[in-house]
């Protein structure tokens, strides 16, 4: 209970920002929707196009497409996410027009047409409210299908109730998952519901029912809508620090205590996590979050395209003087642990193979399968690896890193590309084997920040006691505390402060 109740103190800002995203979105593939419809009865030529193309949108997977318009736009958060949206809800609002005023009888149309109507009055009067119940069935699919793809947007920055999906699978926290769903679904339900109002009111010609209709809409947008509407007397979110993260349980961790770091110190800050590797850098290098922790290794292998392994120390200078020159962005310092990629398998199969190293998994790697992460096998580490140990593995799975642990431990996979200070290592009693070819770079945390906020007063000042201050061994108990014990981010990030003030102390 005490864990819904932390979820619960979430809700309102999300199903606000996730309402605010669903109706922007609905309100304009409607109407995009009706008038592509109408032009194609038009100009009949224009039909078949433009059923193709609605389709084509409809064909493309939602994390696609929210993914190509973060790059279209080339930035994070609402506008891509309200466009790939708008084109999602599409299809069905165009088929069900142009299909409802396509059966609209000849001879009405002929009637109007002998009266002397026009084309418009034609239009407004006889072929739209004839059409009107198919209409209107387009768009109740369009309105379920757009509230479901809405969560999908957290990962591009928007807010939304994904985030209880996302942060909940990533931390095994199944208490969030079930509101995140239980909130899509019942706001999916209720939209429907007043739109179906709607339409009753329409078919039955009832203004107090069409009233009716329209306050309880307006109530639940008004009403969803005030938690970001409303200024609720606390510290003002626009001018607030924006703290980013990546999308798995550390990040989460290390957003939340740089977040709660600058708060003590005076500092409104907001985190927002589950970001993408590549899209929590540009949207630093763009302005649009203003700190957050990357790895070195994703750095140099990632951003700077650099193949070799160097030294760490050679790692961490060229990496800051790259990411000044090149974005502007500055590196504060390394918060004291490495994250490294490290190849993993159950400690009893190890030892009863012989297997320490990587060199020693060569040899067995064919009749083995390994398990990582989405994107380890389209990085260049991995790349690296296979290349420097000449490694053949019997079949490779990409799977969610929450879910990688559970199938090295249950022999689901026999090993995986692990994250050297997970928690779950020791927990479920895995074997890191040694890479003596060092193929992997130097993977130390490091802590990031924009040009503006880098020059900001006091900030620096507030972070300072961060660099340095977290060990291999903290970090992992935080992780542990996160995704074995199933304690929250909060008390996490607590027991990291406690750590830090010891130190200073």
């Amino acid at each position: 209970m005490e864990q819904l109740a932390i979820e619960l103190q979430k809700l309102p800002e999300l199903l606000a920002e996730h309402l605010r995203l669903s109706l922007s979105a609905l309100g304009l593939g409607i109407s995009l929707g009706i008038f592509l419809a109408i032009l194609s009865i038009r100009f009949r030529r224009m039909q078949g196009p433009l059923l193709a193309v609605a389709s084509v949108f409809q064909t493309i997977p939602s994390i696609a497409l929210l993914a190509g318009m973060l790059l279209l736009i080339g930035k994070i958060g609402f506008i891509p996410a309200l466009i790939a949206l708008c084109l999602y809800s599409l299809l069905p609002v165009l088929r069900n027009t142009i299909t409802g005023l396509e059966n609209v009888d000849a001879e009405l149309i002929e009637a109007g047409r002998g009266v002397g109507m026009t084309p418009g009055q034609l239009l407004r009067k006889v072929q739209i409210p004839l059409a009107f119940p198919v209409i209107i069935a387009g768009v109740r699919t369009a309105t379920v299908w757009v509230v479901g793809i809405a969560t999908l947007a957290t990962p591009i920055g928007q807010k939304c109730l994904g985030e209880f999906i996302f942060s909940g699978l990533s931390t095994k926290n199944y208490t969030a998952v079930g509101v995140g769903v239980v909130s899509a679904a019942g706001l999916a339900l209720v939209l429907d519901g007043l739109i179906r109002l709607l339409e009753l009111a329409a078919s039955h010609r009832s203004r107090p029912l069409l009233v009716t209709a329209l306050l309880l809409l307006a109530a639940v947008t008004l009403g969803g809508l005030s938690p970001i509407l409303i200024p609720s007397g606390e510290k003002n979110s626009g001018s607030a620090i924006i703290v980013g993260g990546k999308d798995f349980t550390e990040q989460f961790i290390l957003a939340e205590l740089i977040a709660t770091h600058l708060d003590h110190a005076g500092l409104p800050a907001r985190s927002l996590s589950n970001l993408g590797s590549t899209v929590a850098f540009d949207a630093l290098a763009a302005g649009q979050i203003d700190c957050y922790v990357d790895y070195t290794g994703t750095i140099w292998s990632n951003y700077m395209n650099r193949s070799e392994t160097p030294e760490p120390e050679e790692a961490l200078r060229e990496a800051r003087r790259w990411l000044e020159s090149e974005h502007g962005i500055r590196l504060a310092g390394r918060l004291g642990f490495e994250n490294t990629y490290a190849l993993a398998m159950r400690r009893e199969q190890a030892e009863r193979l012989g297997i320490s190293t990587i060199d020693d998994l060569v040899p067995h790697a064919g009749d083995m399968r390994l398990g990582g992460s989405f994107e380890f096998f389209g990085r260049p580490e991995w790349q690296a690896i296979r290349d420097s140990y000449s490694l053949t593995f019997g079949d490779t799975v990409s799977m969610d890193p929450t879910l990688m642990y559970e199938a090295a431990r249950d022999g689901e996979v026999d090993v995986i590309a692990a994250f050297s200070t997970d928690g779950r290592i020791a927990a479920y009693e895995l074997k890191v084997l040694a890479d003596p070819r060092h193929a992997f770079p130097p993977y130390d945390a490091v802590l990031l920040l924009g040009s503006e906020v880098a020059r900001a007063s006091g900030v620096m000042d507030a972070l300072r006691p961060l660099i340095g201050a977290l060990s291999d061994h903290a970090m992992r108990r935080a992780n542990m505390l996160v995704d074995v014990e199933g304690r929250s981010i909060t008390e996490a990030v607590e027991t990291l402060l406690r750590e830090i003030n010891t130190r200073e102390e």
